[in-house]
């Protein structure tokens, strides 16, 4: 039974997955469908966090909207995902930046990785 499920799963991952990591700033390119409509709305912010693994994975971004956080939990290889664009690589030390959620202003930055 797993073996049909995971040749099931492999026939869904995406060919080509970005390589980003936590505390990446990222762009998401997002399909939204209105009505008969479908149109890409981008959602930049900073990853938080990473979970799983194959089909099953997901990634977690946050930006402030108004002085308001807001965050969005995106699957990689879903087909509403039509791409992510690593706009910065972040300099962290840890795998789940939730302490980002109580910062505020300049403190809730991550610094940049400079290679």
């Amino acid at each position: 039974m797993s073996d049909i499920i995971k040749e099931i799963e492999a026939a869904q991952l995406k060919a080509e997955v970005p390589q980003f990591s936590v505390g990446d700033t990222v762009k998401v390119y997002g399909k939204i469908k209105e009505g008969n409509r479908e149109r890409i709305q981008i959602f930049e912010g900073t990853v938080i966090k990473r979970q799983n693994g194959g089909n099953r994975e997901t990634f977690t971004v946050r930006k402030t909207s108004n002085g308001v956080g807001v965050e969005k939990t995106w699957p990689l290889h879903s087909p509403n995902v039509e791409k992510v664009e690593v706009v910065r690589q972040g300099k962290v030390r840890r795998a789940k930046l939730y302490y980002l959620r109580d910062r505020v202003g300049k403190k809730a930055k991550v610094k940049e990785l400079v290679k």
